[in-house]
């Protein structure tokens, strides 16, 4: 089989456990618009937002603490079929009730979880060990301009 690409724009609820730190996430996707958005609640603690431009800019920042990080990586976002190529068929699983078409991407960076029956993605392990599980998927679900503009602060090289 084939993994199924993304649809160009979506919203996805995450649920993430990293090494037992919990959190959930709301991915934004928006592919014609250059932009993802990782809004990261962590357990009865802060809220991280992780916004990418696809020009590699990566922006991490806390409302409540005031603090930004802006970070730069060559791949910037991936592209609704980043899966289709170079990745290795590994088999089926059943994941959380879910029979899966499994596959593996760079050398095992992360192991791909997709629904045999509805072609979404249920769940994705990175090689860290970190574990997101896809709790809803709204294909075609955009999220409004104006929240995906980062912080003034993130453009202030003195305090970034």
């Amino acid at each position: 089989p084939t993994p199924t690409p993304w649809p160009e724009q979506f919203h996805a609820l995450l649920f993430q456990n990293s090494s037992g730190k919990l959190s959930t996430i709301d991915l934004w996707y928006d592919f014609p618009n250059g932009r993802n958005f990782n809004i990261i609640h962590h357990q009865l603690g802060s809220t991280l937002y992780d916004l990418e431009w696809t020009n590699g800019t990566s922006f991490y920042y806390d409302l409540d603490a005031g603090s930004c990080k802006t970070m730069h990586f060559p791949v910037g976002i991936l592209s609704p079929d980043w899966l289709v190529s170079n990745s290795t068929y590994i088999g089926v699983e059943k994941v959380g009730g879910f029979t899966c078409n499994v596959w593996s991407k760079a050398d095992g960076f992360i192991v791909y979880y997709e629904d045999v029956e509805t072609k979404r993605p249920v769940h994705w392990l990175f090689f860290t060990g970190m574990s997101q599980y896809v709790m809803t998927f709204e294909p075609g679900k955009v999220l409004e301009d104006e929240a995906w503009q980062a912080p003034w602060y993130c453009f202030d090289r003195e305090e970034n």
